[in-house]
This record gives structure tokens, C-alpha cells and sequence, in this order.
């Protein structure tokens, strides 16, 4: 059984203070900004052997371990440790909560220094790139020149993308997983609904809601929403199929069905650790995201870098033709790129599922081993 990498301390990193704000990619300037980003195993003397792991859109940066103050699970423990895939006996993996988010980092329920109250809908409407060019302020402050890997899954694999993109010569291996180069019109659906349901509930308040009750309906019904598409037709079969409750008299408007109370606990769950507005900014980033037609690739090419993408065949909401569309890109351009695609049960969600680690694991394993050429 491998080993977990034990008890990890959330750190905190400030940059933009006052006067010098940080100029977003709208125009606006925001500032001071802060990020939540956790590290495990050991930098080496040359500062080679970092990978940057990106979380998917309500993550956080607790990837791996105990955290010694928040009670949120680790998202991808059997992913990070001694001997797993990324090797922390390897390599040092540094994980960090976006801009924009509720978890530490600088997002809409942060304090406005100006107001002294929450930023609410005050805060800027922000951009993957956005969220990148903050995470490069850290790695540079880190003293770190080049990563040896930036991975992730879903918004996490956009903003790999979104690095090699921004800052070509600072990245060797690019791992997306179960991403795409822009929203197709139905993605960006999804979201729509998410946040309609969100700014419906009453308790929204034009995202003034911190010093009352917060859109808990709302935000819960984004949240059933979503996991749905997370999920795949097979899986909700072999975990549901038809089934009623155990307390299901049938015949009335309530959860009936167990896919109904899954869902409903889903939603609840979600409310106790998420920010609405978060949802709101962050699945507009989303959105916006847009690097089709190759330009995430540099006139000159990636001549330094590698990529793997993965893929999996149940996933309908990022659906495998989407890896393919970059792969065929990075192949036009004769960029070392391998694709795999992965026949898992889960949908989306599979690289979140232990269950579906192994065969993750394996690949990215001996990719982020092998030498270029």
C-alpha cells in the first residue's frame, strides 16, 4: 500500500499590494491578491523537479494529505505520494487555489481593502489567463525558471493549456485531462443554468449576501446540475438504475428515486463548502477560455515541450474528439504529443475516481520519466 504524504500546511503568498495592482486581461486593475497553494516532497538543488497540478473549477490546493485546518478531503491523494504517479519522493508538487476562488485565494467573498467589506460583485470579471499570470508571480517568487509538468483535469487541463500558452519556454510536460481549447456552445449551457439557478434564489441579493443568508437553493441546484453532466449514462445505471428509496412510499413530489436523494445530497453538500458568487466568476472563466485555431502555439513552436492527453470515452460533457482536435494541432506542427483514451465508467469525473487511478497513473507515471527524444 503506498504512503500518503502525511500532514501538509496550507501557505499563503501576497503580491500587488497598493499602489501597484495587478492589471487583468479586462482592462481592471486588482489588488492586493492572495493565493492558497500547498507543496509536497522536497525542491531539489536546481529547482528542476517541480510539477504544478491544477484543480478542476470548485477545487482547492489541499490535492494531497491531512490539512492541519481545513476539513475538506484531499481531490487527488491517489494521485500525489511516495511512489504514486506523481512522486514525492521525485518530484516537488506544488498545488494552488485560483484567483477567483473561495478557498484562500483572492476571490468575490474576499475583503475589499477599499470598502472593508466583501468585493461581492465589485470583484472583476476574470480569465483563465488571469488566473495563470497570478500562479507565474508565485512560481517566480518560488525562485523556480521551468516546470517540469503542469497537470490537470477539466479546468484544471484548460489551465495547463493556458500555461504553455502564456509562457511557452516555461513548461516541458503538459498534461491535460479531459479538457478542451474553448466551451462548445452546449458546455457554456450548462454553466448559463447553473448560474441562473444561482442569481434566481432570493437570497442572492445581486451577490450581496455575506452578512445574511446565503443562496443555498440556488447554488445547490447548480451544483445537481453539474454533476450530472459529470457523471456518465453507464454509471448512473450500475449505481441507480430505477431504484426507490428504502422509505419510498412512491406517488409524491419528494426524492423518490435514489438518483434523486444522491443528488439532493450532492447539491447540500456542495453549499457547506463552496461560494456561490465563486461558482459564478469561475464558470464564466471558464467560458471566456477560448485557444482554438492554434493559437496556444508560439510561430516558432514548442521545440522544448511534451504533452500527454488523455481522454475518456464515457466523458459526453468533454468529449474525447476535443483531445483530438489538439492533438491533430500539436501534430501539424510536429510537437512531441502522445494521446490516450481511456474506456472508464465514470464520464468526466473519472480523473477523480480512485477507482480509475491505476490506469491515469501508469500513463502519466512513465511520461513525466521519459526523456524528450
Amino acid at each position: 500500500m503506498k504512503k500518503s504524504v502525511g500532514i501538509v500546511e496550507t501557505k499563503y503568498f501576497t503580491f500587488a499590494e497598493s499602489p501597484h495592482e495587478f492589471r487583468l486581461e479586462s482592462g481592471r486593475t486588482l489588488g492586493p491578491i492572495t493565493l492558497a497553494y500547498e507543496t509536497y516532497g522536497q525542491l531539489n538543488a536546481d529547482k528542476s523537479n517541480v510539477i504544478l497540478v491544477m484543480h478542476a473549477f470548485s477545487g482547492n490546493a489541499h490535492a494531497a494529505g491531512i490539512s492541519q485546518g481545513d476539513q475538506d478531503q484531499p481531490w487527488w491523494d491517489f494521485m500525489i505520494g511516495p511512489g504514486k504517479a506523481l512522486d514525492t519522493e521525485k518530484y516537488f508538487v506544488v498545488c494552488i487555489n485560483v484567483l477567483g476562488g473561495c478557498k484562500g485565494s483572492t476571490g468575490p467573498s474576499s475583503i475589499n481593502p477599499k470598502t472593508g467589506k466583501p468585493y461581492a460583485l465589485d470583484f472583476p470579471l476574470i480569465t483563465i489567463g488571469d488566473m495563470v499570470a497570478t500562479q507565474k508571480h508565485l512560481i517566480d517568487h518560488l525562485g523556480i525558471r521551468k516546470l517540469h509538468g503542469v497537470i490537470g483535469g477539466s479546468m484544471g487541463g484548460m489551465l495547463a493549456l493556458q500555461w504553455i500558452a502564456s509562457y511557452p519556454d516555461s513548461v516541458e510536460c503538459v498534461i491535460p485531462i479531459a479538457a478542451t481549447l474553448k466551451h462548445s456552445p452546449q458546455q457554456i449551457a450548462f454553466n448559463e443554468v447553473g448560474r441562473q439557478a444561482i442569481m434566481a434564489d432570493p437570497a442572492w441579493n445581486n451577490g450581496n449576501y455575506y452578512d445574511g443568508a446565503s443562496p443555498e437553493q440556488g447554488l445547490a441546484v447548480a451544483r445537481m446540475l453539474g454533476h450530472i453532466t459529470y457523471m456518465s449514462n453507464d454509471s448512473m445505471e450500475k449505481k441507480f438504475s430505477r431504484r426507490l428509496k428504502d422509505d419510498s412510499s412512491g406517488f409524491k413530489f419528494s426524492a423518490d428515486f435514489e438518483v434523486e436523494g444522491y443528488l439532493q445530497y450532492r447539491g447540500q453538500a456542495f453549499v457547506k463548502r463552496f461560494d456561490a458568487n465563486s461558482y459564478l466568476y469561475i464558470t464564466k472563466a471558464m467560458d471566456y477560455f477560448d485557444l482554438s485555431d492554434g493559437k496556444w502555439i508560439p510561430e516558432k513552436g514548442l521545440p522544448d515541450a511534451r504533452f500527454l492527453l488523455i481522454a475518456f470515452k464515457s466523458d459526453w460533457l468533454y468529449p474525447s474528439a476535443q483531445s483530438q482536435d489538439m492533438v491533430r494541432q500539436l501534430k501539424m506542427r510536429h510537437i512531441d504529443a502522445t494521446y490516450c483514451e481511456i474506456d472508464a465508467d465514470y464520464g468526466h469525473d473519472s480523473f477523480l475516481i480512485e477507482a480509475e487511478g491505476e490506469k491515469q497513473s501508469h500513463l502519466i507515471k512513465h511520461f513525466l520519466a521519459k526523456k524528450k527524444w
